[in-house]
């Protein structure tokens, strides 16, 4: 008889602001759950993590709380994060486990010396035997199949939840890079903010998220009135209180979004401006290439495009590009080592 003993599990997190994706070395993506954690207002106690806390976000009742334990990419609540983690951890690798796990969290480029510590502790203490960490534009990169370890420069744009990640890469390193704490959740935002002014109509965040999935558009032909898109929504009168609804069309979104769009456009073209000549040249041959959830946005490639000149591509599977990459660089870990850090 045989019995083989189990191994030490390699896992690869994208722990991100919208949402945390984990890959498992030899399975591959194997959890795409939202970062939301419902807590008790009493205890602090968690209550629902992922999928089934977010759809409590503003529903909740008062002795619940959802929320969000990341913002702009950084960990704002540690103790919320940590159990978070414990809990997707334990869901890949069940309770009773044998090993602990080495775990790789992907984080943005532009955080702190002490946020990148925070990182690592909550992923000790949610049970990992070995953290290592690796920055976002990197993990991206790998995850796209970019080329990075060539002597030629490639630019990764990483429009995720909480924060834009423009990066130069080449040799395998980041050369320039920018993080700019808009992105998803900044459109979503003005989204919400452009019904309250314009309408007096309160949304939440899901319904203003929904708008910018089905009609948001970076890029509106002027006078094709008759062919914008358009869609019903419903929130709370500002003045009566009352429940309304109104009709909300492509051009008044993309009114609302263009100030937002143009803050990730200003961060990448930052990148661009400190970018040295040779490399640039690389990129106005090859393009950048766009990843993460929110550059599947409708039509950002093609801003991008026209404000900063360079072409532009959405790379395939732009959502699961980040958490690919750092599963990848896990299990090549002797390739990337240079690029991570570790405790």
């Amino acid at each position: 008889m045989n019995f083989s003993l189990p191994t030490t599990k390699r896992i690869g997190i994208d722990l991100g602001t919208a949402n945390t994706l984990v890959y498992v070395v030899g399975e591959g993506i194997v959890l795409n759950e939202p970062t939301v954690v419902a807590v008790t207002a009493e205890e602090n106690r968690v209550v629902a993590v992922g999928k089934e806390a977010k759809e409590m976000l503003g529903r909740t009742p008062g002795n619940v709380t959802a929320l969000r334990p990341l913002r702009d990419g950084v960990i704002a609540d540690y103790t919320i994060t940590e159990a978070m983690l414990s809990y997707f951890i334990d869901k890949v690798c069940g309770r009773a486990r044998f090993f602990k796990p080495e775990v790789m969290v992907c984080i943005p480029s532009g955080v702190t010396q002490v946020e990148r510590r925070a990182v690592l502790d909550a992923t000790m203490q949610a049970g990992a035997k070995i953290a290592y960490l690796i920055d976002e534009p990197l993990a991206a990169a790998i995850g796209a199949k970019i080329p990075i370890a060539q002597a030629a420069g490639h630019m990764i744009v990483n429009v995720g939840g909480g924060s834009t990640e423009s990066a130069v890469i080449s040799l395998g390193g980041v050369v320039v890079h920018s993080s700019v704490r808009t992105a998803g959740n900044k459109i979503d935002e003005a989204i919400a903010n452009y019904t309250k002014k314009k309408f007096n109509l309160l949304v939440g965040e899901t319904t203003a998220e929904t708008i910018k999935i089905e009609i948001g558009n970076a890029v509106v032909k002027e006078g094709a009135s008759d062919k914008l898109k358009s869609m019903e929504v419903r929130g709370r009168d500002n003045i009566t209180g009352l429940p309304r609804t109104i009709i909300l069309n492509e051009a008044q979104v993309n009114e609302a979004i263009k100030p937002t769009l143009f803050e990730i456009v200003k961060g990448v073209k930052e990148v661009l401006e400190q970018c040295p000549p040779e490399l640039a040249s690389d990129i106005i041959d090859k393009g950048i290439v766009m990843s993460g959830g929110s550059s599947l946005l409708t039509n950002l490639d093609r801003l991008m495009t026209d404000l900063t000149g360079v072409p532009c591509h959405v790379a395939e599977d732009a959502l699961l590009c980040v958490a690919r990459g750092t599963g990848v660089a896990m299990e090549n870990i002797e390739l990337y080592k240079r690029s991570i850090n570790k405790k």
